[in-house]
């Protein structure tokens, strides 16, 4: 991959259908040799909870939520893991072949940029280590494992998962910038002690030095250069077939 130049899809908030099939199509796109490994950044528009793959149980009354006077959406990722409510948050995508080792392997090795990056902004970040027992909550947030990444107190920053097709691997996540605490608490039933980034500042300004910091940190960690590219009219044609299959 080594001086490669990847697609970077500039900042895009869209209903959780839209961007999962944004997702899904840019990886048969990148596995099919018509797209270019691809970088991006999201937000969810209303709020979401987001499903992981193989996640059959949750609340009913989670398709009943509202934030803000507006339905929560409730959607199934393409990618495993468990349920993670997406507002206020700050979702990437890696779109990308060529790598090596086992899925924990390039988990960690996809997941070097996002740790690069917020160094840079001054929070250092580890890996978690909780064990197999997190199948048990459904709340992605609730436990920290070896893909997801904590601050030195404990406190989970991002959310990892991850999907692979031959050798093209979608690798997506969520960071907890600006939640709701009492909206977490009423879909999960938990208190979320929130991570403190009061250093970024406040408002929409927060998203952007972070979108800054980790493109800059992706270019260094994958040695690559990044061609800003939007999705073209015909590729949204393309993605909306994708988009019917998750607004079921």
């Amino acid at each position: 991959m080594a001086n490669s130049v990847w697609r970077l899809i500039p900042l895009l908030s869209a209903s959780g259908a839209v961007q999962m099939a944004v997702d899904e199509w840019l990886l048969e796109q990148h596995r099919a040799g018509k797209n270019p490994p691809t970088l991006r950044f999201y937000t969810w528009q209303p709020a979401a909870i987001s499903l992981g793959y193989h996640q059959r149980r949750w609340p009913d009354f989670w398709q009943r939520l509202s934030w803000q006077g507006i339905p929560v959406d409730l959607v199934r990722r393409p990618s495993g893991g468990r349920a993670v409510l997406h507002q206020g948050d700050l979702t990437y995508a890696v779109v990308a072949s060529g790598f090596t080792g086992n899925r924990m392997a390039v988990y960690q090795t996809i997941c070097e940029f996002l740790m690069e990056g917020w160094r840079a902004l001054g929070l250092e970040l580890h890996y978690g280590e909780t064990g197999r027992s997190y199948i048990h909550n459904p709340n992605c947030f609730g436990t920290a494992t070896g893909a997801d990444l904590v601050t030195p107190d404990g406190c989970k920053l991002i959310g990892s998962a991850q999907l692979r097709r031959g050798d093209a691997i979608l690798q997506h996540g969520s960071m907890r910038l600006q939640p709701d605490v009492e909206l977490f608490s009423q879909v999960f039933g938990e208190e979320l002690v929130p991570v403190n980034l009061h250093f970024l500042g406040e408002g929409n300004d927060v998203i952007e030095i972070a979108i800054e910091a980790l493109t800059a940190a992706a270019c260094r960690c994958f040695d690559i250069n990044l061609e800003v590219q939007p999705l073209s009219d015909g590729e949204w044609q393309d993605i909306e077939i994708f988009t019917r299959k998750f607004s079921k």
